[in-house]
């Protein structure tokens, strides 16, 4: 089960990126805040760490990690749970400072080992 299965409940869309092209919300012409930029450019709440839960699903090593749960608050990345090594957090933290809209990855609620 992937990522996006695991802690959204969902598919990934056919088009979904890691880092996509904002679309407007609305007639408004405003633009989306990066972190609020969902799978396929739309406005969406969670789209940060739905975007992070992607980029995880796209690198094949992290494909046994069950234990780690990624949330957002505002532009920050949130990773709760536990991780087999300290080098598989360090990568994980790279991938997820790397989704456009992350302004920090916070790690304070992740046990290593």
């Amino acid at each position: 089960m992937g990522w996006l299965q695991r802690l959204f409940g969902m598919e990934k869309p056919d088009d979904a990126q890691v880092n996509p092209e904002p679309v407007a919300a609305d007639d408004s012409g405003e633009d989306i805040p990066l972190e609020r930029v969902g799978l396929n450019g739309e406005y969406d709440q969670s789209g940060l760490a739905k975007r992070v839960a992607l980029a995880f699903d796209e690198d094949s090593q992290f494909d046994n990690i069950d234990s780690l749960y990624v949330a957002q608050t505002g532009s920050t990345v949130v990773l709760k749970g536990q991780v087999p090594s300290q080098e598989i957090l360090d990568e994980m933290v790279a991938i997820a400072s790397g989704v456009s809209g992350a302004t920090d990855v916070n790690t304070d609620q992740v046990t290593v080992g």
